[in-house]
């Protein structure tokens, strides 16, 4: 049987340092945000022959756009899309004639712009979702573990829930934090959507083990001591858990390495944090609910 409370200092020391070095990373660097939070231009486009490289091509718009901020990538249907600042109407024909020169077989199929206001306002909307989100898991676990209040206040299983949500958001975010200050990773709509998506996943796993929990509370939790109980709890959902995440993990392995160039960083994000939501709800928020027990048990 796996020790799960009696190592929790080794899980707890691990988890900071992760957690610190993840908060490090997005208070030194920052986010590099991408058009859709900060405004820009998004150009999708196909070159059908002579199909040039996306090195190539960059340097080809930086000398013709003359823009040094300027990102190509390939979608899911193998056209190009290029981001750069936001330009005029009349700038966007000037370049379209360019291209059309330098590229017989240059075809555009869309040209859109977004300007800085509606970049804000995406960017507070999105804090809000994960603030919303953050907040009503933590409501609802408090309220459905009303029940199973001895030893422990039902209230601090949503505390716990909330501590792990920010450590398995947390993670990710750091990651990403990083790849922006050290590769010019740029975070967009996509990456709100992953964390919020990695709140799901590990808010799930969570409840699979305190369900247990709480079922061997109502059964035998006054007579015997609460740390057995948790510890018995965890091994009993221990299987379940890994396999279904597992699965979930295999399936993003496949996307990342062979997935669209598109979604690479959407699928990293996803991954890094589905893994450490299997981390957290079987190695941090059972251990924690024996932290937060303190003189109540």
């Amino acid at each position: 049987m796996l020790n799960v409370v009696g190592n929790k200092k080794i899980y707890f020391t691990f988890s900071a340092l992760a957690v610190g070095a993840a908060v490090a990373a997005i208070s030194l660097y920052g986010f590099r945000e991408g058009i859709d939070f900060r405004g820009g231009t998004l150009w999708q486009f196909s070159i059908r022959d002579n199909t040039p490289s996306i090195a190539s091509l960059e340097a080809k718009l930086r000398d013709t756009l003359s823009q040094d901020d300027v990102r190509v990538n390939l979608d899911s249907t193998g056209a190009f899309l290029a981001r750069f600042p936001e330009v005029p109407e009349e700038t966007h024909q000037q370049y379209l004639a360019a291209l059309k020169g330098s590229y017989p077989s240059f075809e555009e199929m869309s040209f859109a712009s977004i300007g800085p206001s509606v970049g804000a306002e995406l960017r507070r909307k999105s804090v809000i979702a994960i603030i919303l989100v953050l907040v009503g898991i933590s409501f609802y676990i408090a309220y459905a573990f009303r029940k199973a209040s001895y030893p422990v206040s039902s209230w601090k299983y949503g505390w716990v829930t909330l501590l792990t949500l920010f450590h398995d958001v947390a993670i990710p975010a750091g990651l990403l934090a990083f790849l922006g200050s050290r590769y010019g990773v740029e975070i967009d709509g996509n990456f709100v959507v992953a964390l919020l998506v990695v709140m799901g996943f590990s808010v799930h796993d969570t409840i699979v083990v305190f369900d247990r929990i709480r079922e061997n509370v109502v059964l035998r939790g006054r007579k015997e001591r609460f740390e057995t109980v948790v510890n018995e709890s965890v091994n009993q959902t221990l299987a379940r858990s890994v396999n279904t995440s597992l699965t979930l993990i295999l399936v993003l392995l496949a996307l990342y390495f062979a997935g669209p160039e598109a979604l690479h960083y959407f699928i990293l994000t996803l991954l890094v944090g589905v893994t450490t939501g299997i981390y957290s709800s079987i190695f941090i928020a059972s251990p924690l609910l024996i932290f937060f027990k303190g003189k109540q048990g």
